[in-house]
C-alpha cells in the first residue's frame, strides 16, 4: 500500500466510512451510503440499514438478502470504526485484535478476511481519517478564494473543526500513528510533507515576489500546528480548539509577512 499523497489540492476522493458519524453506535442508511458510495443499488443500502437496525448494529444470522460482497464491504467499515474506538480507548499499543472484534461486533474470522493483522487494520484506518481531513481542507481551502491568509483562516478554521467534531479520528492522525509502525510514521510524515507543500505552492503563487520561498518554511509552519494539537489531543483538551485560530494564523503569517500582518490575525476574534 502506497504512503503517498497527491501534492496539491483536488486529489480524487476517496470513500468516507462510518467515520463520519458523531454517533458512532448509529449505522444508518445515510451511513452506509457514505462509506460505500453509489457502488450499490439503494433498495439494497437500505435493506442492510433495517438488518443492522433490527439486531443492534449486528447483521442477523441465517440466510442473508443481500449480496456477499456488499456484506463484505460494511464488516470492513465496522472493523474500521472498531480500530477507532480501541485506540481512543486504550492506545495503539495496548490495542489487540480481540479488542478491535469486539467494539466492531464481528467475528475473529471476519477480521482476518479483511485484514491480515492489528497494524494492517490500522493503517486502514488511518488512511480513511487521513483522508477525510485533506478533503475537508481542499475544500475549505477553495472557498477562501485568491487571498492567502483567506485561504489559510478558511484552511485552520476546517482543521480545528475536525478536530473538534472527530476526535478519535484526528487522534489517529495525529497522536497514535507516532506510536505505531514505521509504516504509520510514513504515512503522517507523507500527510504533512502534503499539507507544507500546498502552503508553500499558494505562497508562490498568491504572496508577492519579495516574500520568503523556502519550503521549510511552510514544513515548520506544519510542524508546529500539528506539535500544538498533539498536546491538546493528548490531554483530552478539545473544549477551546476554535480559540485556537488566531494564535495559528500568527505563527503562519508571520515567516511571510511579518510581525505587523502576524499581529492582526492575533487580534482577531473568532467566530
Amino acid at each position: 500500500m502506497s504512503v503517498g499523497y497527491p501534492m496539491c489540492p483536488g486529489c480524487n476522493r476517496e470513500h468516507d466510512s462510518f467515520l463520519d458519524s458523531s454517533d458512532r453506535n448509529q449505522i444508518n442508511r445515510e451511513l452506509l451510503v457514505a462509506a460505500l458510495g453509489d457502488e450499490w443499488p439503494a433498495d439494497m443500502i437500505q435493506t442492510a440499514a433495517e438488518m443492522l437496525a433490527d439486531s443492534e448494529s449486528r447483521f442477523p444470522s441465517g440466510p442473508r438478502r443481500l449480496p456477499g460482497d456488499l456484506v463484505r464491504a460494511i464488516q470492513r467499515e465496522r472493523l474500521l470504526v472498531g480500530m477507532l474506538r480501541a485506540i481512543s480507548e486504550l492506545g495503539y499499543r495496548s490495542t489487540n485484535v480481540q479488542d478491535v472484534i469486539e467494539r466492531a461486533g464481528v467475528s475473529r474470522p471476519t477480521f482476518y478476511e479483511h485484514f491480515s493483522n492489528k497494524d494492517d487494520c490500522f493503517l486502514a484506518g488511518f488512511d480513511t481519517c487521513a483522508t477525510r481531513l485533506r478533503d475537508q481542507i481542499t475544500i475549505a481551502a477553495d472557498e477562501g478564494g485568491d487571498i492567502w491568509r483567506d485561504r489559510m483562516r478558511s484552511c485552520f478554521n476546517a482543521l480545528l473543526a475536525f478536530a473538534a467534531a472527530e476526535p478519535d479520528a484526528a487522534r489517529m492522525v495525529i497522536v497514535e500513528a507516532r506510536a505505531a509502525t514505521p509504516d504509520a510514521a510514513l504515512r503522517r510524515v507523507a500527510l504533512l510533507d502534503y499539507f507544507a507543500t500546498c502552503i508553500d505552492k499558494k505562497v508562490r503563487e498568491l504572496l508577492p515576489a519579495g516574500t520568503a520561498r523556502s519550503p521549510v518554511t511552510a514544513s515548520g509552519v506544519v510542524g508546529g500546528v500539528e506539535s500544538l494539537l498533539y498536546a491538546r489531543l493528548n490531554k483530552n483538551q478539545m473544549d477551546d480548539l476554535p480559540a485556537l485560530l488566531p494564535s495559528l494564523m500568527y505563527f503562519a503569517v508571520l515567516p511571510y509577512e511579518g510581525h505587523l500582518a502576524a499581529g492582526e490575525e492575533l487580534r482577531l476574534k473568532t467566530t
